[in-house]
């Protein structure tokens, strides 16, 4: 389903379940491909954190990673933000959360800024991502930063030190 950022959608998997649990088909090429999500996909992260942690948000410069992001336990409120200077919905935002119960995925596409906070005790959390990580192409910008207007859940959220002293988002400037 589309959302107000383009080429950022949401994604609502059939979940099939019953007294026993649930099962949930989390990625199918060719369905995806008709939605509008290809590949290729190369790599797979999955991350663990606690409640009010924030991570990001951040994006690769010159190998932007298309990333299609789920939670399999806890919840989190994710952001992807647009930083795509030719785009229609350049500097805008949008989240959603993404639960265990809900098993919605996001996909957010290459050059897009993305970032999320845990809002459970603890959540794992899943990126299937186009291109690989590369720490010196990585860049960020601050999770507050008043250019976007983010409305995070989580007031005070803990951060890495990166996080913390990321840049704020400087609209006229090159990345």
């Amino acid at each position: 389903m589309k959302t107000r950022i383009d080429g950022v959608l949401l994604v609502k998997p059939r979940v099939w379940g019953d007294e026993r649990g649930y099962f949930v088909e989390t990625w199918q090429e060719e369905r995806y491909r008709e939605a509008g999500i290809t590949g290729p996909f190369v790599q797979d992260n999955h991350s663990k954190s606690m409640y009010g942690v924030l991570r990001g948000l951040h994006y690769q410069k010159t190998r932007p990673q298309g990333k299609l992001v789920s939670v399999s336990l806890g919840s989190v409120f994710d952001v992807a933000v647009d930083i795509r200077r030719n785009s229609p919905t350049f500097g805008q935002w949008y989240g959603v959360e993404l639960t265990q119960g809900n098993q919605w995925q996001l996909w957010i596409p290459p050059g897009l800024a993305h970032g999320f906070v845990v809002t459970s005790d603890v959540a794992h959390f899943h990126y299937k991502c186009t291109d690989y990580y590369c720490p010196g192409d990585e860049a960020g910008v601050r999770w507050n930063d008043p250019f976007f207007g983010i409305v995070w859940p989580v007031a005070q959220p803990q951060l890495s030190v990166k996080d913390a002293e990321a840049p704020r988002f400087l609209p006229d400037s090159t990345m």
